[in-house]
């Protein structure tokens, strides 16, 4: 029998006494610290402006014990990390005033879908977690007229395992609740076992990992808000988006792609873009800058990570890095969330997820695809030494992480970011199908370039795998049939699998010795074995490999900018605050004969020359060529090779560079892209043989030659 949540006895009237919190930080985060306790919650309370709503199950006649108490939280202070400093609480019984507290009821709720889903009976509450033995549900209702969330009233549902619990995934159904702008999360407890690979917390509210949107900060870089927490939210009012009745997907053979890599806030946050401040660095910021797109002749953008991620992780405490913003994003907090602080105006993450599709559907309609950049090898939530939990970390690290139980179950790292994903975990392998699928049917992607995708190649002891179970369902899979998927096939964990990368003749790859090589070809001139790569003609691609399989790129976001490849020999990354040791030390590079900016009309003449061999070369190669977001007026990083922390002019498309000195550059490269395009046997379907070609050289072991000519 179902029971609403209320005293047996006749119910207090209740109302919150307020009182003082931290500004720094919103209510939701000001969470106590709890004992460990069993897996049904003895007293559970809320601290802050909340009311608690606690309740036990017990016997057949799940007969309903709920206690409501009001706390008053003194302030308190709390560090980067969401953690408290002080626990000290004072609890005090409010005055009765004639206001009621919430009435909702709940019922057992279902398993699927995971996360949080509309049901006949109200809103259902679904998540995973293995070895969890209890979950608390923590809602934070929005009170009528009120704008700040600071005001929220924080109800907290204690799940019974008994009940609440089918196999791995815990459950909850509840009536009367808001179908919008109701922050959620969940407080979870479990073994406290660290050599075990556990680490449970459940004094910090987590983000549910299948939450479809995502609130935190509204505008991105506001350092004013800079410790805010993120909560997962929903929105089942609005409605379904009109893709419109003459919408159609561009469906672009992969032989006829030219990729555009870009980033989403940079490509128009600068005041050069011409936009309203209010629609730089957004997505609708791209939507206006589309003409330039079209004029330049690509015909896919591949957007840097637009999943909801933390720009100020870098700042959660000193260190050298802690002047810097993350703009580029690849930290993950949710895989299913659009990222919030791309929405026009701070408009929050409803108005992201529509925008975001308004600039698919703009996008769609000039012809030109959407390929999103994905990190699915780590998340933002670090390392041990110094972790930001937010979500899976929290709810079921030795399930969500590669642990180490060898070494006291420390978490394994060949991400480079502290923490790798389990991938071919079955429950992680489902969890990044999920959130493929999601960005498939709900934003209409054409496909994923995924991040250090060796790691999705190790088994969940981070050995290498012939055939890794994740890979292989990602080529199967029938919703990601007519999707790009393109690998970056190597991790920070010494995996290289260019060539050799386990494709089920699906997948696409980064070639990597394709931009060594084309480098070295073009800075020296005598590396004649090397340009056989201009042919496509590419040994390592075997079986039903494809010419297009080979995604070829001599710049991308990571490494110089093509301007400062023939302007830099070695990297200068001081202002990243690492002392010069972070980015890659082997560029291939060479300045010319000067090192950076220069007057020198000769040295200047032959940059822009070689700027020019490398983009006709990209362009006339077997492949799937891709360019760097900049490239076609010569953006300059000024020799940093490594600028994921800046939101500034180092990063910033700069609009103004297109003008008449640097319009002679744009046109090259737009000309040769059409030219590309023009003449189908630079995007064959087959690889180049003997019988295609007649080479008009004899001098093959003449390395002084600088001669080189087929047709």
């Amino acid at each position: 029998m179902d029971a609403f949540l209320s005293s047996p006895k006749t119910p207090k009237m209740i109302h919150p006494r307020f009182c003082e919190s931290n500004a720094k930080f919103p209510l939701f985060s000001a969470l106590s610290n709890r004992d460990s306790g069993a897996s049904s919650f003895g007293t559970s309370r809320i601290i802050g402006m909340g009311l608690l709503l606690s309740k036990k199950v017990s016997g057949s006649n799940r007969e309903r014990t709920v206690s409501q108490t009001w706390d008053c939280l003194r302030p308190r202070t709390t560090n980067a990390y969401g953690r408290h400093a002080q626990d000290r609480v004072l609890e005090e019984e409010a005055p009765q005033i004639p206001e009621t507290s919430p009435s909702l009821k709940v019922l057992l709720g279902q398993a699927f879908p995971l996360g949080v889903s509309e049901v006949e009976n109200g809103i259902n509450f679904a998540i995973f977690s293995q070895h969890a033995t209890a979950v608390v549900l923590c809602l934070s209702l929005p009170q009528r007229g009120k704008k700040d969330r600071m005001d929220d009233l924080m109800v907290e549902l204690t799940l019974d395992a008994d009940v609440n619990r089918t196999g791995n995934i815990w459950h909850i159904c509840v009536e009367d609740l808001p179908r919008s702008n109701v922050l959620y999360g969940y407080r979870i407890d479990g073994p406290r076992g660290w050599h075990q690979g556990h680490r449970f917390d459940n004094s910090i509210v987590l983000i549910d990992p299948y939450a479809k949107l995502v609130e935190g900060r509204r505008f991105f870089g506001d350092a004013s808000n800079k410790w805010s927490k993120f909560l997962g939210t929903y929105d089942f009012d609005t409605l379904p988006f009109d893709w419109g009745d003459n919408y159609k997907l561009p469906s672009i053979p992969e032989k006829d792609l030219v990729i555009y890599e870009m980033n989403v806030r940079a490509f128009t946050a600068d005041k050069s873009s011409g936009l309203d401040p209010n629609v730089r660095g957004s997505y609708l910021g791209v939507i206006e800058k589309i003409p330039h797109l079209l004029d330049l002749g690509i015909n896919a953008v591949e957007l840097l990570p637009v999943f909801e991620f933390d720009e100020f992780e870098f700042q959660r405490r000193p260190n050298p890095r802690d002047h810097m913003i993350n703009t580029w994003g690849y930290s993950t907090i949710n895989f299913f969330a659009p990222m919030s602080r791309y929405a026009s105006a701070g408009g929050g993450p409803i108005k992201a997820s529509r925008e975001f599709k308004e600039m698919v559907k703009a996008l769609h309609g000039a012809g030109i695809e959407v390929i999103l950049d994905v990190v699915y090898n780590h998340t933002n939530e670090a390392d041990d030494e110094n972790p930001y939990t937010t979500s899976f970390r929290g709810i079921d690290n030795k399930v969500y992480y590669m642990v180490d139980l060898n070494n006291e179950g420390r978490l394994l790292n060949f991400s480079g970011c502290g923490n790798t994903l389990n991938c071919n975990h079955p429950r992680v392998m489902e969890f990044i199908l999920d959130s493929l699928r999601h960005w498939v049917i709900e934003y209409h992607v054409d496909g994923f370039r995924f991040d250090l995708t060796g790691v999705l190649c190790r088994g969940t002891d981070g050995s290498p795998l012939n055939a890794p179970p994740l890979i292989r369902a990602i080529a199967k899979d029938d919703i990601l049939s007519r999707c790009k998927i393109i690998a970056e096939p190597w991790d920070c964990g010494g995996l290289y699998l260019v060539g050799r990368f386990p494709s089920w003749d699906r997948w696409a790859e980064w070639n990597g010795k394709y931009r060594d090589d084309l480098r070295r070809f073009i800075k020296v001139m005598i590396m004649r074995g090397k340009s056989l790569v201009i042919m496509g003609l590419l040994k390592d691609y075997v079986n039903k490999r494809k010419p297009y399989h080979s995604v070829n790129f001599v710049i991308a976001h990571d490494g110089f900018t093509l301007y400062d490849l023939v302007s830099y020999n070695s990297k200068h990354n001081d202002a990243n605050g690492e002392g010069g040791k972070d980015g890659s030390n082997d560029n291939f590079s060479w300045n010319c004969g000067f090192e950076g900016e220069t007057a020198d009309a000769k040295i200047k003449a032959l940059r822009s020359r070689q700027m020019k061999n490398f983009h006709l070369a990209l362009m006339c190669s077997q492949g799937t060529p891709m360019m760097l977001m900049g490239d076609e007026y010569g953006h300059t990083r000024y020799g940093n090779n490594n600028s994921y922390g800046h939101d500034t002019a180092i990063n910033h498309f700069l609009w103004g560079q297109l003008d008449s000195r640097k319009r002679d550059r744009f046109r090259f490269f737009k000309e040769v892209i059409k030219f590309r395009r023009m003449h189908h046997v630079f995007g064959r379907e087959n690889f180049l043989d003997k019988k295609d070609v007649t080479w008009h050289e004899d001098n093959w072991d003449n390395y002084e030659s600088k001669f080189l000519a087929f047709t």
